[in-house]
């Protein structure tokens, strides 16, 4: 919607390349799941391997990718790297995403639809 049309301002391309980018990053649904699971509490890259059911080094290779962004941060607890969620307005809109396309997987009882128009 224009601007003086009723509505707010479109967002600048900055603000819109930024989100871009976190999108094309929660894209994969391995980093998805990293993110879900760091959103419940910090954990270190054992852990989130076997809960996340990838190998060791591509969920390290993962969370190399999320920290470089500034979605999670880490630090050291004697010989482990915890990490933990950085930006706490990701974890709002990947809980409210996953939880909506759950709840009505729930009620459906069945499958996850797919979005329309995604050639998947």
């Amino acid at each position: 919607m224009a601007a003086g049309v009723g509505g707010p301002e479109d967002p600048s391309a900055e603000v819109l390349a930024e989100a871009a980018a976190a999108f094309g990053l929660l894209a994969s649904s391995a980093r998805l799941h990293i993110m879900w699971a760091l959103a419940q509490g910090e954990s270190d890259v054992t852990h989130l391997a076997a809960r996340v059911g990838g190998a060791l080094p591509a969920v390290s290779q993962h969370l190399t990718k999320l920290r470089l962004a500034g979605l999670v941060r880490s630090r050291r607890d004697g010989r482990r790297q915890v990490y933990y969620v950085d930006d706490p307005d990701v974890v709002t809109v990947v809980r409210l995403m996953v939880g909506q396309l759950a709840a009505r997987a729930e009620a459906a009882s069945g499958p996850v639809r797919r979005l329309r128009g995604t050639g998947a």
